[in-house]
């Protein structure tokens, strides 16, 4: 297959879409209870009960302009937390209710919360981290040793550069419309309120493409909507850095790419080119199992075709 044959599927206008994130050893240990939709309660004071508390807009790093007109900015706003959308090894994502007392206004949100240094999983961090930087070199050092200071530092680089890379590819998906994502609300701390993917009158959330058996015709769609979204990573000096069906949703026929706090700087870090082609290998196999005809899911072509994007070859 050509490698503008890759370029040139999947140009059709899609809906928008919203969040979540997860990997396979997780949905095997059973689905955490579904959370709980009920009318916000913002109670008298701020210790009232049922989770609620004043939002934190003014004080968090707020997503691109213009904000979607469904996001509640008021201050006078409560967030109620309905329950856990589910766990991952670094972070629990939960389901939180924004709303303003006594007015209609209100909205659906993951919230992302990284764990504290003392109970997250850096295994991964050495090559992910390559190529990213702080200032300082104690900071640097730190990171290194994998002092306490150190994981903090690491916690704070992985919600930042979650928050970063969404807040650039929503801008590039509105102008383009050939990648989705879940709008980045806000950023604080190590904290990441997102757009939810999903029914907001149920509170489900879309389901994951692993657990998706798509017809044929649905089938290609989703290939195509994929390669597009790839060559916008590549091109804008990205690879996703651990791309699987797992974190990809499928939401009103609209592929939404999701889970991105391991982004890799395809330029500036050493492994880049090979954090890309492992994306592209586990996608593609997870399409080519379910029917999709080797030729088109060809791994090499596309990992060639992503890296000349990227304007590496």
């Amino acid at each position: 297959m050509r490698d503008d044959d890759f370029a040139a599927r999947g140009r059709r206008g899609r809906g928008k879409g919203r969040f979540d994130d997860d990997e396979p050893q997780f949905l095997k240990r059973g689905r955490p209870a579904e959370p709980v939709l009920t009318d916000p309660d913002p109670g008298p004071d701020d210790d009232a009960p049922g989770g609620d508390a004043w939002s934190t807009w003014d004080q968090a790093v707020h997503g691109p302009e213009p904000h979607p007109a469904w996001l509640v900015t008021e201050l006078a706003a409560r967030d109620t937390d309905l329950g856990v959308l589910k766990t991952g090894k670094e972070a629990d994502v939960h389901l939180v209710r924004r709303a303003v007392p006594d007015t209609d206004r209100s909205c659906l949100l993951a919230v992302k919360r990284y764990r504290d240094a003392q109970h997250r999983l850096f295994h991964r961090d050495a090559g992910y981290l390559e190529g990213r930087r702080v200032r300082r070199s104690r900071e640097n050092r730190a990171m290194a040793g994998r002092t306490a200071f150190g994981r903090q530092m690491i916690a704070g680089q992985w919600a930042a550069a979650e928050f970063a890379a969404l807040s650039r590819l929503w801008e590039i998906g509105a102008e383009h419309g050939r990648i989705a994502v879940p709008y980045p609300v806000q950023l604080l701390g190590t904290e990441l309120m997102l757009e939810f993917v999903g029914d907001p009158d149920e509170g489900l959330a879309a389901p994951r493409l692993a657990q998706c058996r798509p017809e044929p015709a649905e089938l290609r769609s989703l290939w195509e909507q994929l390669v597009d979204a790839l060559v916008v990573l590549a091109r804008a000096g990205y690879a996703h850095g651990d791309l699987s069906p797992y974190n990809l949703l499928v939401h009103a026929g609209r592929l939404v790419m999701i889970d991105l706090p391991q982004v890799v700087d395809v330029v500036a870090n050493p492994q880049g080119p090979e954090f890309l082609a492992r994306d592209v290998r586990v996608v593609g196999a997870w399409f080519t199992a379910r029917g999709l005809p080797a030729d088109d899911s060809d791994p090499a072509a596309l990992t060639a075709l992503l890296l000349r994007e990227a304007g590496i070859r």
